[in-house]
């Protein structure tokens, strides 16, 4: 197992922390007791236990969920690492002291054995204290991880049905539109037909991922307006703009379809003499803005703010990128609408 060896350091400054609470308040009730020496053996013992813990556990079989070893074996560890680390910690302490001179002119205790005791009997509860607050920090992070690893799959499996209701609504239009036009103009019906075999292609590839090149994006864009032009005529002009730099600039798939559609549907179609729709690419610092304006009646006369395609896109964004991308809807000037997506690049 590879060691979080970051982790590890953090580990060793929160022992270095316990033993010099627990320094301060032996301080407190053996006011007596000179300090320095005391930190020197606090953190000799609290170093060796934790290392002997902490880093031998990785030598055991252990859970996944705690990352420590389970039964016998991880009470062997526990146990055998706190009662090895206060007799190391012991020898090492006093070694440091007297080398140090920390003693100074202190007296050793009457009761040396009852001494021993106790400090074994701290050196045992601040073990298991600080054994158990390591093992439920692991178990507390694989609990977090598995949480964010659900989030995210429900986070796809929402991007997926929003998808999969984005779909047949554009569909169905598209084929109300064919159907109307099969009794009117066989022959333009035709090429609507080939642009809706296109249309359908493109999407069935851009169904098989949660994001698509922005290029591809614009290829579907252009496929529907172009079936969008046979039904309407003259009364439809377009123009796509993706400059080179940002076509395989990865987006989420059926993003700006909708948009376009409700440019049509509630800006130009209620007009009498149509329009065009300008759908342009954008970097804007550390931003990619996609912008889609139409000359049609406006926002304050149609309904593009509370279309169905609108909502789901609000929605996917949201869905995708949670407060890091916008999407915001204003009059054009000197008429129509302008709808924004920035998407952080």
């Amino acid at each position: 197992m590879k060691l979080d060896w970051l982790g590890k350091l953090q580990h060793l400054l929160q022992t270095i922390a316990f033993c010099l609470v627990i320094v301060a308040i032996n301080a407190i009730f053996r006011p007596e007791r000179p300090y320095a020496p005391m930190v020197a053996y606090s953190l000799c013992i609290g170093i060796l236990t934790w290392a002997m813990i902490d880093l031998g556990r990785h030598l055991l079989p252990s859970a996944r969920e705690t990352g420590w070893p389970t039964g016998a074996s991880g009470l062997l560890l526990v146990g055998g690492s706190i009662l090895l680390g206060f007799a190391g910690g012991n020898l090492l302490g006093d070694a440091l002291s007297r080398s140090l001179q920390l003693y100074g002119s202190a007296l050793p205790p009457d009761d040396l054995d009852r001494e021993l005791r106790n400090s074994l009997v701290i050196s045992i509860i601040a073990g298991l204290v600080g054994s158990y607050y390591f093992y439920s920090r692991s178990k507390g992070a694989y609990l977090e991880r598995q949480m964010a690893e659900a989030q995210r799959h429900a986070g796809e499996a929402r991007l997926k049905l929003l998808e999969t209701q984005l779909e047949p609504h554009m569909l169905f239009n598209t084929l109300a539109n064919l159907r109307a036009l099969i009794g009117v103009d066989p022959q333009r019906a035709q090429q609507m037909l080939d642009h809706i075999i296109a249309y359908l292609r493109s999407t069935l590839d851009a169904s098989r991922a949660t994001t698509h090149p922005l290029r591809a994006e614009f290829d579907r864009l252009r496929d529907y307006l172009e079936l969008m032009a046979i039904r309407m005529g003259p009364r439809l002009g377009y123009t796509l703009e993706l400059p080179p730099e940002l076509a395989e600039h990865a987006v989420p798939t059926l993003l700006l379809q909708p948009l376009v559609e409700n440019s049509i549907q509630h800006g130009l179609e209620p007009k009498v003499q149509g329009g065009r729709i300008e759908v342009r690419a954008r970097r804007d610092g550390a931003a990619l803005v996609l912008d889609v304006t139409d000359t049609g009646v406006g926002p304050g006369e149609g309904t593009h703010g509370s279309g169905f395609g609108l909502a789901q896109v609000r929605e996917r964004l949201r869905t995708l990128h949670g407060d890091a991308a916008h999407l915001t809807l204003q009059s054009a000037q000197p008429e129509g609408t302008h709808v924004s997506i920035r998407l952080p690049a």
